[in-house]
């Protein structure tokens, strides 16, 4: 049995693949028991990690190191490389709000501290790395150090009362998530919500009546309104056209028209009546529509088209067919000719079966090729990462330069490589069960390797004088803000709850409590609003941890 001992007790590379891969099976799996409907999920991984450090299981230092390190940097980067098409449009719908929310959540926290500190008589040097113990913030204590610094403190204590209360910090956003959800939440509110007008695309079959619009091409009457629409085919009589740019609407033509839904109304305007017809559903056979015209699902795998605006394909004049509209990670988009098309975009095509025949072969459609994840780009993006999260950025008032670190430089570069990758050319594409499961891998690493590097002292350090009270008032300082503030953006019933857990764990910078989210709540409302307020909010974090010590201590 010698050889079994030699792969717990010795240290080395191999021993610390097997004791890291035995926490994240056993986590993992406890993690799906579910105790009055409630599973811990992903977040078992980290409490099982405590545990066997509490134990005494410990594997090589660096070992240790490099595999959280690693872990995080690819959760963070692929969840950037993930949300990244739909981060900055999110900023035009809700995402100042997000932000607005997440400041709420930093406010009601830092002015708790201030309060507490007074209350309690404690220092606000030790009272700052409760802080950033509670809100599982590194990089702020990094930066309340070289603050302590300049005023004669070196910061040890700080460091030991982040030490204390950041494992309670990391569930603690889980308990107050899992609190509303238990006694604020009505089914509704696990509803997905978006007002995104992206994902609002609507077919309809008009027939037009308006006189004004009789002999006039479809050119012509685009450029005539401000409204967005395309027509993918003429019923005229018994003739079916696929329409062009050139193509004059005659009275008492049926149109079939895919706009936005709140353009309907004007549809009916432009054109006239509309033909009392659902074509929204998903069972919809387009192709029973009219048996000259048929309606294929193209994969954009040609990887020249990356990044090329939809009206510089000229698909609609070169092959005969029409764009109806792009669906682009389950979100639907108007097929405008201004769209810039990103690798696997799948296209609706309208036309004659020949000609889309030979649309599909200049647009690729391999299904394959798309399987094949572009890791080189993958491993590149998070070089640039960590390298952006070590550049210092001096802030006026400040002494020590702020930096983003390993968590924000990534998830940075990940969300600009997601959003504007296809205008530069470069291939990010992962299907959504790879991005998935790297998300998955990076963030079971890291909480794998945190819960055992937190377990060796967890015990001591808790029996310490001041230990008990530390853990407690951590506790106080992650839990109270977030249910404060998550009650009162559940009560204005403009977000989901899925959304709503995003934007408290990405102002509290915990990815842990993230995945706890994913598990527990449908779609990826909580992604994007994590992604969202995260950047923001880390800088906040960092910029009010030097303020506290400039103005406290």
């Amino acid at each position: 049995m010698d050889w079994i001992n030699g792969l717990f007790s010795i240290p080395s590379a191999l021993q610390a693949v097997v004791v890291i891969s035995l926490i994240c099976t056993i986590g993992l799996g406890l993690g799906k028991i579910k105790v009055a409907g409630i599973s811990l999920g992903i977040a078992f991984v980290f409490f099982f990690g405590i545990a066997v450090g509490s134990f005494g299981l410990e594997v090589d230092a660096q070992m240790l190191n490099y595999c959280e390190t690693f872990g995080l940097v690819i959760f963070v980067y692929t969840l950037g490389l993930h949300v990244g098409p739909t981060f900055f449009g999110s900023f035009r719908h809700e995402g100042t709000a997000f932000n607005l929310w997440s400041l709420g959540v930093i406010l009601v926290g830092t002015l708790m501290s201030i309060a507490l500190t007074y209350a309690m008589k404690i220092p606000m040097s030790d009272m700052v790395g409760i802080l950033c113990g509670a809100t599982t913030n590194t990089p702020a204590l990094g930066a309340a150090q070289q603050a302590l610094q300049h005023v004669g403190n070196n910061g040890a204590r700080a460091a030991l009362a982040t030490a204390v209360t950041y494992p309670l910090g990391v569930v603690g956003v889980i308990f107050a998530m899992i609190f509303i959800r238990k006694f604020f939440t009505k089914p509704s509110d696990m509803e997905v919500r978006s007002d995104s007008d992206d994902d609002h695309t609507y077919i309809g079959q008009f027939t037009v009546v308006n006189p004004a619009i009789n002999g006039k091409t479809i050119a012509e009457i685009a450029q005539g309104t401000h409204r967005k629409f395309i027509i993918s085919r003429i019923w005229r009589g018994n003739e079916v056209i696929v329409p062009k740019g050139a193509t004059t609407l005659q009275t008492n033509d049926n149109i079939l028209v895919a706009t936005k839904k709140e353009e309907v109304s004007a549809m009916e305007i432009l054109f006239g009546k509309q033909v009392n017809r659902d074509l929204n559903e998903g069972k919809v056979d387009w192709n029973h529509l009219d048996s000259e015209v048929e309606s294929r699902v193209i994969i954009l795998s040609n990887s020249m088209l990356n990044g090329k605006r939809l009206g510089q394909l000229h698909l609609c004049d070169i092959y005969n067919v029409n764009v109806s509209r792009v669906i682009r990670s389950d979100i639907k988009l108007l097929a405008t000719g201004d769209l810039v098309l990103r690798y696997g975009d799948r296209l609706t095509l309208v036309g004659q079966p020949e000609a889309i025949d030979h649309a599909e072969k200049f647009l690729g459609n391999s299904v394959k090729t798309l399987n094949e994840p572009n890791l080189a780009i993958i491993f590149f993006g998070m070089l640039l990462g960590l390298a952006l999260g070590t550049i210092p950025f001096s802030l006026p008032g400040m002494d020590a330069p702020v930096r983003l670190g390993i968590a924000g430089g990534p998830i940075i570069m990940g969300i600009l490589v997601g959003a504007f990758g296809p205008r530069l050319h470069f291939i990010a594409y992962t299907t959504r069960s790879a991005s998935l499961m790297l998300r998955k891998l990076g963030l079971s690493l890291y909480l794998a390797c945190l819960g055992l590097d937190a377990g060796k002292d967890f015990l001591a350090t808790i029996v310490r004088p001041e230990g008990l009270l530390w853990i407690g008032l951590g506790f106080v300082l992650t839990v109270v803000p977030v249910i404060i503030v998550g009650i009162f953006a559940l009560r204005t019933k403009k977000f989901d709850f899925g959304t709503i857990c995003g934007i408290l764990c990405g102002s509290m910078a915990n990815p842990m409590a993230l995945g706890y989210a994913n598990d527990t709540v449908n779609g990826e409302t909580s992604n994007i609003s994590y992604a969202t307020v995260y950047p923001l909010g880390m800088f906040i974090r960092v910029i009010i941890a030097q303020i506290l010590v400039m103005f406290f201590v």
